[in-house]
């Protein structure tokens, strides 16, 4: 164990240029994912049939492949049928974005249509467009019950990371591995790299429940295990077209507010 811990000091620096490469694997295939989870889950709530066909297609396609064999196919079997070669962390982001963006993509649908169909009715009686009633009444609503999935989903992002040891990126469990091999101390390099993803989960799974209390204070929810209403009930205040919110979150079935 102290040759391990020693040739760990040694090598810091390798170690934190490890730990720097995980941390931007797991960002940006986030921020990825993120953005392909609104644009597919917005797409497969649409009335259009073109657009929710193409949504299922590309979300099936992705939740029902391997993650292990996306990321093979684009580091070792993409450069030769179309002669682009992408640098191992550039294809685990992608590859993470496109895996976790699909999964995400139902996580936004749910929450779309969990939304009480009262606050669509309000919304409509409001006179707004079909944009802002997403933008301003639906998504603040569905946001705060993406969150909880999401954090999870981003959790699973980061367990991940260390595939990228297969297409020779220097991450973190590439170092650690290293010096596994350098020093033969299996037991101390394995415990060392389930301290350091523990840590980082932890870490982003704080920093997910403060973005959850966050968006509940918006919409004047307390932080405990509270949720935005479900069925007919009345909802967070929805803004009239003057931008000042009405006295109350759904519209009676004769247009006047309750």
């Amino acid at each position: 164990m102290s040759d391990f811990l020693s040739a760990l000091l040694d090598d810091l620096p390798h170690l934190c240029s490890g730990l720097w490469v995980t941390v931007q694997a797991t960002v940006l295939g986030a921020a990825l994912a993120l953005v392909l989870s609104f644009v597919l889950g917005l797409m497969s709530v649409s009335r259009l049939l073109v657009p929710r066909g193409v949504s299922r297609v590309v979300v099936e396609f992705f939740r029902g492949t391997s993650l292990y064999i996306q990321l093979f196919w684009l580091y070792y079997a993409m450069p030769p049928l179309t002669g682009y070669e992408l640098t191992p962390l550039l294809c685990g982001v992608v590859a993470f974005g496109l895996n976790y963006g699909a999964y995400g993509a139902e996580v936004v649908r749910g929450a779309i249509n969990s939304v009480p169909r009262a606050q669509f009715e309000a919304a409509v009686a409001l006179n707004m467009t079909p944009s802002q009633r997403m933008w301003r009444v639906i998504l603040p609503q569905a946001w705060v019950q993406m969150i909880p999935s999401f954090t999870n989903l981003l959790i699973q992002l980061l367990k991940c990371t260390p595939l990228l040891w297969l297409i020779s990126a220097a991450d973190l469990m590439t170092v650690v591995q290293q010096l596994r091999d350098r020093t033969g101390e299996t037991l101390t390099a394995y415990l060392t790299l389930l301290v350091a993803y523990f840590v980082l989960a932890y870490a982003l799974t704080l920093l997910m429940n403060m973005l959850e209390r966050g968006a509940k204070r918006r919409l004047g929810l307390s932080s405990g295990t509270d949720s935005p209403p479900r069925g007919g009930g009345p909802g967070p205040a929805i803004p009239s077209a003057s931008g000042i919110p009405s006295a109350s979150g759904v519209v009676s079935a004769s247009g006047g507010a309750r």
